[in-house]
């Protein structure tokens, strides 16, 4: 990527014989991240919550059936985190990228089946949970990363480690802050363990910028409904099929390196063609990565081998 050539869909190169797990991908940038890379050839497996709404999203797709599969997965529920790994370590002998996709934005507060504060649970420790369960999976493949999608948001957001799930104060925009903020400081950490272990994956963020998804309809509360789904998206909101290019860039291209941040290149990030961008420095400090890697352990029993 140069600044001469603005980078689009069609520069991803042919991703034949390459496995893909995009978690969301039955709508929206998953949906749009899904189709790209089948359509240059990729083996894509849509990890989703509802089944029935995947298979029919495939339907959807024009490109080859055959290189598409649908698996369930709700990333708000540990015991079906490790139900998908389970799957997919009995179904592929290998995976060469994970997009850590799927998220829920600004509901009322809500518990997942462990406890955890809902946004909290599926951004960031289902996604924990899921990438340390396939890791070795990825060890295996080619050119293997780890694709997680943040947001700008990260930038105002924040950890609040003595409570994490709401009890003593919620607000929907920001717990769904802080579960961005917890994405940014993972891939980050991600990265300095990976590095340190001398292991093959790559570690990469990426956000979408202002993108028009149903992520700002499905379980939005009140106003952050109105203002993102009513006024900001008419206005301001790209289509999923640009807000996806940083994280297909981030997937796919040859140029990227671990630890990277893809973002749009446009006025504030909201919109425009990948390039890199700036992580937060409270999310890239490596004190915090620390803290909330050893808490994300602790909530969802998972250690990842050798880091």
């Amino acid at each position: 990527m140069t600044d001469k050539q603005r980078w689009t869909a069609d520069l991803i190169p042919d991703q034949t014989g390459r496995v893909f797990v995009v978690t969301g991908a039955n709508s929206g940038l998953g949906l749009a991240t899904t189709r790209e890379l089948a359509r240059r050839g990729g083996r894509v497996i849509l990890a989703v919550r509802d089944e029935e709404k995947g298979r029919r999203a495939v339907e959807g797709l024009d490109v080859d059936a055959r290189l598409l599969a649908v698996r369930r997965i709700d990333l708000a529920d540990l015991d079906s985190v490790r139900a998908f790994a389970d799957r997919l370590r009995a179904e592929q002998p290998r995976l060469d990228v994970l997009v850590n996709n799927a998220g829920v934005m600004a509901p009322p507060r809500t518990l997942s089946p462990q406890g955890h504060e809902i946004q909290f649970a599926a951004n960031h420790l289902g996604h924990f949970a899921l990438t340390g369960l396939l890791l070795d999976l990825l060890a295996a493949g080619k050119a293997p990363r780890v694709v997680t999608v943040s947001s700008i948001n990260h930038r105002q957001g924040s950890l609040r480690f003595d409570d994490l799930s709401g009890e003593r104060g919620y607000s929907p925009m920001g717990f769904y802050n802080q579960s961005k903020f917890a994405n940014a400081v993972f891939g980050a950490e991600l990265h300095r363990r990976l590095t340190a272990a001398a292991s093959p994956v790559r570690s990469v963020l990426a956000h979408p910028g202002y993108t028009a998804t149903n992520l700002q309809m499905k379980d939005t509360s009140g106003l952050a409904k109105l203002f993102f789904g009513r006024v900001g998206n008419p206005l301001l909101a790209q289509r999923p099929e640009r807000g996806a290019l940083p994280q297909l860039y981030a997937a796919t291209d040859a140029s990227v390196v671990g630890g990277e941040f893809i973002g749009p290149d446009g006025m504030g990030e909201l919109r425009g063609a990948p390039t890199r961008v700036r992580l937060s420095d409270a999310a890239g400090d490596p004190g915090t990565g620390r803290r909330l890697w050893e808490e994300s352990e602790r909530l969802t029993g998972v250690r990842f081998p050798a880091l």
